[in-house]
């Protein structure tokens, strides 16, 4: 029996201009489908969810969903009142169960019993209770604390993990997603994986991050040339379907050449020949020709670079440390780099990644220790800003002001034209304004400046964000042949398994911690760590319980907890959840303003007294929990 779609999307289309990005599309949702919608940059992903979401108008087509239906849209940029709370922000939907808590916490602030009465049963009818229980694992999961703050006051990544937060708390029957995993740290996009998997929502996504589509979709839709096709499946039944389709389309081109061949020479023969010939004949002619002629292979990447030679010394770290405010991030880091060597660095966001990198380039001085960078090191360094192109500037211009070719092996060299096509800028567009290009598009090219630089010690934070994941899939290959050292901080799990040797973690107790292997190995390994310390605590626990047992009168209750110390160990645990989050807020408020020496200044000192009353409360919880054991 096939399942009935709660949402239906039909004969979709859009165009801007001359340029058409897609026509005709027609598909549906079930109720608890988990769909993402894949495609290259520029090809209109976004545009079709802000048509279903209505946030701008398609050009034909309708979408319908079924009566009663709850929906939310997560888009790329959010919009926000500055001068909400964050907590009005949370609470500003129009969805009845954030209706009715809205309306319960405004009665339990002064009003009469009957309104009081009418609140909770509201609560009761759509089960808001739940919402505030789901507000609070969504909060804490996404590190978003003192809900008092302003929406002005954030950055653009509290922002977008706030808009985040939202839609998942109201929990509607269907949720759009444009680029979830953005602004996450690695703990808090597994989380989102799990969370969203488990979910009974209809989801419809754009995501890049290969292993977010491998384990929470269960279908794949794949714009390509203006279609749309279905794969019901996850991310890797979506590849080897996707393989078999472009393998039976080259089959098809292939046969469409021989007929196209026989009616060329019909066409072509001579004008006695010509008289009577069918017109439904000639049509057919044209429509085989375009079938012969269709662009099918995609460029193969394999590029044996031929960067700068490195000499005998690269980049050497002695016992460096850097930190903001008083507060220390890292210290006594030391290394000395090898030639090809490939690190990633992972850490929750603040804990020191991109200062790290600006120390190693010395874009900025350690507070302790020294960076000795070798005579021949030639660095390529992505931002995860990206680059600032000046107005009116085109593609092609922009490659040409770092080089007009990149060398390679034995003395051969790719062009800035061949290298952009390599990277889906079809020769086409190089002339086009780099204004009009989309944010993943901009991305591409300063990754693509970077590189035409002929590096020979390539450090790329953050260089898969916006993009999708046909370019991801070329830049990987681009990457693994690269011969250089390679520093690498990302959120993309799967890009970072693929390319990188070692794991350097931040923010581990102001060190930085080695682990060989790659992302996966790394949290395999945590992992390990994680349960041989649970075994310890165990073993201890029950031998100090024994031991407690054997050495104490049976009826000696001098060392047990009073009434007020019972009460006290209990709120305890929550006392610690605050001043840690509220220690991470200040940390990330520190990095948020570098320049403003006055307000570092108090908020070190700030962060001084919350990490010394944190201490002390540890320490108060360790005292209590060994008498309550």
């Amino acid at each position: 029996m096939a399942a009935i779609n709660v949402f239906s999307a039909e004969n979709l289309s859009k165009r801007y201009g001359e340029r058409l990005l897609f026509e005709g599309l027609t598909f549906g949702l079930s109720r608890g489908q988990k769909c993402a919608i894949v495609a290259k940059n520029g090809t209109g992903k976004t545009t079709l969810l802000n048509g279903i979401c209505d946030v701008e108008p398609m050009d034909n087509g309708r979408v319908s969903m079924d009566a009663g239906i709850q929906w939310s849209y997560l888009p790329q940029d959010p919009e926000y009142d500055g001068n909400q709370t964050i907590l009005d922000h949370l609470y500003a939907s129009d969805m009845a169960a954030v209706k009715a808590m809205r309306t319960y916490v405004a009665a339990a602030e002064g009003s009469d019993d009957d309104t009081l009465q009418s609140a909770y049963e509201g609560m009761d009818i759509h089960n808001a209770w739940d919402f505030e229980a789901r507000a609070k694992e969504v909060l804490g999961r996404l590190n978003l604390h003192n809900l008092s703050r302003t929406m002005a006051t954030l950055s653009g990544g509290e922002r977008r993990r706030i808009a985040l937060a939202r839609v998942l708390i109201e929990e509607p029957d269907i949720l759009f997603l444009d680029e979830p995993t953005n602004h996450l740290d690695l703990d808090m996009i597994q989380w989102l994986e799990r969370y969203l998997a488990q979910s009974k929502m209809t989801i419809l996504m754009i995501t890049h991050d290969r292993y977010f589509l491998e384990n929470v979709c269960d279908t794949i839709l794949e714009l390509d040339g203006q279609t749309l096709h279905k794969y019901k499946g996850n991310y890797s039944y979506y590849l080897e379907k996707r393989e078999e389709r472009k393998e039976n389309a080259l089959a098809n081109r292939a046969k469409a050449r021989g007929i196209f061949k026989r009616e060329l020479e019909w066409i072509r023969s001579t004008p006695s020949a010509r008289t009577g010939k069918s017109k439904s004949r000639i049509e057919r002619f044209y429509e085989i020709k375009n079938a012969a002629k269709k662009r099918l292979e995609e460029d193969d990447m394999a590029l044996r670079l031929n960067p700068h030679r490195l000499g005998g010394k690269i980049i050497e770290l002695h016992k460096v440390a850097h930190g903001f405010g008083g507060d220390v991030l890292f210290e006594n880091l030391t290394h000395h780099f090898k030639r090809g060597e490939r690190i990633g660095i992972v850490g929750r966001n603040g804990s020191g990644k991109s200062t790290l990198l600006d120390l190693i380039t010395q874009g900025d001085a350690p507070l302790r220790g020294k960076v000795v960078v070798g005579e021949t090191v030639v660095f390529g360094h992505y931002h995860q800003s990206g680059a600032q192109f000046p107005e009116g500037q085109r593609i092609i211009e922009a490659v040409y002001e770092i080089a007009e070719f990149m060398p390679l092996e034995k003395g051969l060299k790719i062009t800035a034209t061949q290298l952009l096509e390599r990277f889906l800028f079809p020769r086409s567009a190089h002339h086009q304004l780099i204004s009009t290009l989309s944010g993943g598009e901009r991305k591409r090219l300063h990754l693509l400046q970077v590189l035409m630089a002929n590096p020979n010690f390539l450090i790329l934070d953050e260089p898969t964000n916006d993009l999708d994941i046909y370019t991801l899939q070329i830049l990987e290959e681009f990457l693994f042949d690269f011969p250089g050292c390679l520093i690498l901080v990302s959120h993309d799990r799967y890009f970072m398994d693929r390319l990188v040797e070692h794991i350097w973690v931040l923010g581990t107790q102001n060190e930085v911690r080695f682990f060989p292997g790659n992302y996966s190995q790394y949290r395999l390994a945590l992992t390990d760590e994680k349960r041989q310390a649970q075994d310890l605590r165990e073993a201890n626990k029950a031998t100090s319980e024994s031991n407690a047992e054997s050495a104490s009168p049976k009826n000696d209750y001098s060392k047990r907890l009073s009434f007020k110390e019972k009460f006290e160990f209990e709120q305890l645990e929550d006392k610690m959840t605050e001043l840690e989050h509220e220690k991470a807020s200040l940390t990330e408020q520190l990095y948020a303003n570098p320049a403003d020496q006055a307000k570092l200044q108090v908020l070190g000192e700030k962060l001084h007294e919350v990490t010394t009353a944190l201490e002390e409360a540890e320490n108060r919880w360790l005292e209590l929990s060994e008498r309550a054991g």
